[in-house]
């Protein structure tokens, strides 16, 4: 058996036991990452997680060789696709600190023609370390400049690269020519897989007030939609309620029927009045009582008033 064989049995062997073993797995991307950088990350895991890096061929086929053993791992095969890397991460391990921590080992990176922008790039105002005789490179790109000092010197600011854009050549050529370095290029963390379950990694960015907020924004929506269909549940019911006493309580006013959950409200009507004149009075017995002024002394005067 050839050496390149050996290598791939060992590691398709390796990444066998990590997918038997492991229970929760971060899946990254690795485009545009130096070797020297993805040593560095992996001796900031050591210990905590494990890094395998392998072509998503042989990826796949051991995840379906193992599907009788673990079959949640099928819910990775969509996910493999580009530079993608597995961290298997231990149980008692947090995920989203890892993952911070993971993604904080950026490093600063020139623009590459055909790549996309991972952000807004914008050359400020201000005279540059160019000699006048590269204006006719500003010209061809439609960037206003003028001659200060023996320097070309932009006159107002340029949005040169768009987020999410291809990278123009000429736009390279001038931030080479700027010694500018707009891009960070690192480890990024797409899906995260859990116990059997797979979801964005976005997900770990959620608080327990985010969770809380969807739930009450969703127990509203269920609550409306069987309100609409008059169909009763335990979101609904409290409304049903709550609306079944006010049209109890309209009728019975309106008739002049007396039941004792609507005695306070009959009470109101009859004499507005003394629940307005009582609600500053039980305001005022909240508040707290003032303290009172310290007294002061009276000094002994040691002259007369006729004298």
């Amino acid at each position: 058996m050839s050496k390149a064989k050996q290598r791939k049995a060992k590691f398709r062997v390796k990444l066998e036991r990590a997918f038997l073993s492991y229970n929760k797995i971060l899946m990254v991307t690795v485009d545009n990452v130096g070797s020297k950088q993805l040593q560095q990350v992996r001796a900031s895991i050591r210990g905590r997680a494990e890094l395998m890096m392998g072509k998503n061929t042989m990826v796949r086929k051991t995840i379906n060789d193992l599907a009788e053993k673990r079959p949640d791992l099928l819910l990775l095969l969509p996910q493999i696709n580009g530079n993608l890397g597995f961290l298997f991460v231990n149980d008692d391990i947090d995920l989203k600190e890892l993952r911070d921590e993971i993604i904080s080992n950026v490093v600063p990176a020139a623009a590459r023609p055909g790549s996309f922008g991972q952000c807004d790039v914008i050359i400020p105002a201000g005279v540059t370390p160019l000699d006048p005789g590269q204006t006719s490179f500003f010209q061809a790109m439609n960037i206003a400049t003028k001659i200060v000092k023996g320097a070309i010197e932009i006159i107002t600011p340029v949005i040169l690269i768009r987020k999410g854009e291809r990278v123009s050549s000429s736009a390279v050529a001038l931030l080479s020519k700027l010694e500018l370095k707009p891009f960070e290029y690192g480890v990024l963390c797409t899906a995260v897989f859990d116990n059997g379950s797979v979801y964005n990694s976005k997900v770990l960015d959620l608080t327990d007030d985010d969770l809380k907020n969807k739930f009450i924004q969703g127990a509203r929506h269920v609550a409306a939609l069987a309100m609409a269909m008059h169909y009763p549940c335990a979101a609904a019911v409290p409304h049903l309620l709550i609306n079944a006493f006010k049209h109890c309580a309209a009728i019975a006013l309106e008739i002049d029927y007396q039941f004792p959950e609507m005695q306070r409200f009959k009470d109101y009507l009859d004499d507005p009045s003394a629940f307005a004149s009582a609600a500053p009075a039980a305001a005022a017995a909240d508040a707290p009582a003032p303290e009172p002024e310290p007294e002061e002394e009276e000094e002994e005067m040691d002259f007369d008033l006729f004298g």
